[in-house]
């Protein structure tokens, strides 16, 4: 009797695996909670030095906040704006591989009227001063800065953040 219910616990036991592998799993990566929160650190005191009063926010591919800084004296506006930033870039520049808003801001405007969404999409904007959180060639999330006298200046404190951790996104 041992044998059989051994048995029928295998055959159990498999098919549960296959079920499982029949409904499909999908894996995704993101940034630990140390490093989200050093990119956002680094990227608000590299904004700081340059005298700039900035708010910093990642996403991951779902658009939920990993970790956010607001430095002192940022905008009240930035803590929204920021986030925009990083949740377009997660969300929009991911099906064209797009490694900044200012990308994607740019093929817009290049883009025939008709193609160009005429209603805004919540949460979106194509402000420049956000980028791409790549592993592998890859996105797995956003970064954006908000809060400087334009834009480029907030894309270039992200960029300074990014390159102080990149080699530690494994």
């Amino acid at each position: 009797m041992s044998r059989i219910s051994a048995l029928l616990g295998g055959v159990a036991l498999a098919c549960a695996a296959g079920l499982a592998q029949a409904q499909g799993l999908i894996q995704t990566q993101k940034l630990s909670a140390a490093l989200a929160n050093e990119l956002v650190g680094e990227s608000v005191a590299t904004c700081a030095k340059n005298g700039y009063k900035v708010v910093a926010v990642v996403v991951d591919l779902d658009g939920v906040r990993q970790a956010v800084l607001r430095g002192d004296g940022a905008p009240i506006h930035s803590m929204d704006n920021a986030y925009y930033k990083a949740y377009t870039i997660a969300s929009l520049g991911l099906a064209r591989k797009e490694e900044s808003t200012k990308a994607i801001a740019d093929r817009m405007a290049k883009a025939a009227p008709t193609t160009v969404p005429q209603t805004p999409l919540p949460n979106v904007t194509y402000a420049q001063g956000a980028i791409a959180i790549m592993a592998g060639g890859s996105t797995i999330g956003g970064l954006g800065v908000s809060g400087a006298p334009g834009g480029n200046f907030d894309e270039e404190c992200a960029r300074a953040a990014m390159a102080k951790i990149k080699d530690r996104m494994k």
